[in-house]
């Protein structure tokens, strides 16, 4: 029997909105899987929606390059906020974010590329910058995106200085349209992707594992009901999964009577050709990251079971 650690208890609070002690008794119901107990607390109505990604956070620096018809992402983590802060640490995320463009967009090769101005690798100067500054540091993961026509916008939210903040997105726009007009246009799509983090642009992308999640769910709720019934359901309620999930098929935040896919269409005559969105990334600092406990800790403890 795994045990309900207050860490446990803590997690699944922050990644449903649920009370304490529902997402006690799910995680009991649930020997501990959190994921299980997501999808448990969804059954019984309890959370309305849940995604894989938590939303417990780790310090340090996203940063964003976008330059024409290529862009580039890059997350840099270290232990504190102080730390973010640092001219030293924001050079370094900056420089690292450059390099990116000069890859495919794959850590290991970003860390393994000469960092500019030095002979040492970037790992080498990470490494470096640990024992300067005394904290553990991280190059987690970066992105690329490029196209052969139209361009690459960027945005980033809770900015912290030029080119780096705490969220950032790239959006790709294909498009033989302006290209200040198509700029401007993927600004105002990368806000979009920032605000409502979609899964995937579509609903031939979202991954196999998550619509039979969404499909086990369903049978639940609906146990008893024949199987040619139950799909019939399920694939209903794919349309109101996309309109929440799925990028094209979201409500646009800058007009929420139109969906994404309605607003390009409708912007094609102001840029002067068709557009099509190429790839998105979005990157939240430190999600999915586990870390210490909070000033909820004594509560979240005491609903645990804790001493």
């Amino acid at each position: 029997m795994t045990a309900i650690t207050a860490s446990l208890v803590k997690d699944l609070r922050e990644r449903t909105g649920v009370g304490m002690m529902d997402c006690k008794a799910a995680l009991t119901e649930t020997n501990g899987d959190i994921e299980a107990a997501i999808d448990w607390l969804r059954k019984k109505g309890l959370a309305k929606a849940a995604k894989k990604a938590g939303r417990t956070a780790a310090e340090g620096l996203v940063g964003v390059i976008a330059e024409g018809k290529h862009g580039a992402l890059a997350e840099l983590n270290s232990e504190t906020d102080f730390v973010a802060r640092n001219d030293q640490f924001q050079d370094v995320v900056r420089t690292v974010t450059r390099l990116v463009l000069s890859t495919d967009g794959d850590v290991a090769k970003v860390l393994a590329a000469t960092y500019p101005g030095k002979s040492e690798t970037v790992d080498a100067v990470v490494k470096e910058m640990v024992a300067t500054i005394g904290e553990n540091m991280n190059l987690r993961r970066t992105a690329k995106l490029a196209v052969s026509d139209g361009v690459v916008a960027g945005y980033l939210h809770n900015k912290i200085a030029d080119g780096l903040g705490k969220i950032g997105v790239l959006v790709a726009l294909e498009s033989k349209g302006d290209a200040g007009q198509l700029a401007e246009l993927g600004r105002l799509v990368a806000m979009h992707v920032a605000a409502t983090n979609p899964i995937a642009l579509d609903i031939a992308g979202v991954p196999a594992d998550v619509l039979e999640r969404e499909k086990a769910i369903l049978a639940e709720k609906n146990a008893g009901k024949k199987p040619e019934v139950l799909e019939k359901i399920f694939q209903s309620s794919l349309k109101s999964f996309a309109k929440e999930q799925c990028l094209l098929d979201q409500a646009y935040i800058h007009d929420n009577g139109k969906s994404v896919a309605q607003a390009l269409k409708d912007a094609e005559g102001k840029v002067g050709g068709a557009i099509k969105i190429a790839g998105y990334v979005r990157y939240a600092l430190g999600e999915g990251i586990e870390k210490a406990a909070d000033d909820f800790a004594e509560e979240v403890k005491k609903a645990a079971g804790g001493a």
